[in-house]
């Protein structure tokens, strides 16, 4: 894993866009296409916003898949994920192939479906954060490393529903659905390379413990340790607490 530590929240944007937008170029040039994981919430407005303007990169050739999705929630909602990614990355960038994973549908068939859609290559690329409870995708402490479907369905732990709406997206935790799609460890982890941003004081603590305490389901996110080419960047904030080297 590659840690890189910038001065704030801007830096830590415009670095890992320059960097994924280079994974992606790389990909199309040597396969001719690339196909990447993007991830949502308040930690990646600013990344996608730089990663869209980056350029060089053909973004018809990119096929995308998402993280995450809440169960039963609608597209026009402020907290819905396919809103979010249509609004921030997909209509910006000009994304033609995606794969979105619609929550008001049957949830295990858009599990299945869309699972099915993934599996048939390689992700090149799959953009990640760190939840403050140190969750990977909607994977909550104690996450499930086993799963090999590649999306499952998971029921939200309350430190999760709680960082939504301190986030604002939603008014109070009883708005925040308690079921969601989840995109599985071990997929996030099939991933050619990964690019986990995490800006800000409220990931403190989560960033050490994934950095510093044992790999364990009780830290769901500390599993990108034992990834081959994982980069991560944080600001001074989110590193706040690591020990010094």
């Amino acid at each position: 894993m590659v840690v890189n530590v910038l001065p704030d929240s801007s830096a830590v944007a415009a670095a890992a866009a320059a960097d994924a937008a280079g994974r992606v170029r790389a990909a199309i040039a040597a396969r001719g296409r690339a196909r990447i994981i993007a991830a949502t919430g308040a930690s990646q407005m600013d990344f996608l916003a730089r990663l869209v303007r980056e350029p060089g990169v053909d973004w018809r050739l990119v096929e995308m898949f998402h993280l995450d999705e809440y169960v039963g929630l609608p597209i026009d909602h402020p907290a819905s994920f396919r809103k979010y990614l249509l609004e921030r990355l997909i209509r910006p960038a000009g994304i033609v192939d995606y794969h979105l994973l619609d929550g008001e549908q049957d949830p295990e068939r858009v599990c299945r479906e869309t699972g099915e859609a993934l599996a048939k290559a390689p992700v090149d690329v799959a953009f990640v954060g760190i939840g403050e409870n140190g969750h990977l995708a909607f994977n909550d402490p104690p996450a499930d490393f086993h799963p090999e479907t590649p999306y499952i369905l998971v029921r939200l732990d309350e430190a999760c529903r709680r960082q939504q709406v301190g986030e604002g997206w939603f008014k109070n935790i009883g708005e925040v659905p308690a079921t969601a799609i989840s995109m599985s460890v071990r997929q996030i982890l099939k991933a050619r390379s990964l690019v986990c941003v995490v800006p800000d004081a409220r990931k403190a603590n989560a960033v050490r413990a994934c950095l510093e305490d044992p790999i364990a389901p009780e830290v769901p996110a500390s599993i990108l340790r034992t990834h081959a080419d994982v980069t991560i960047y944080l600001d001074r904030d989110s590193a706040s607490l690591l020990s010094p080297e």
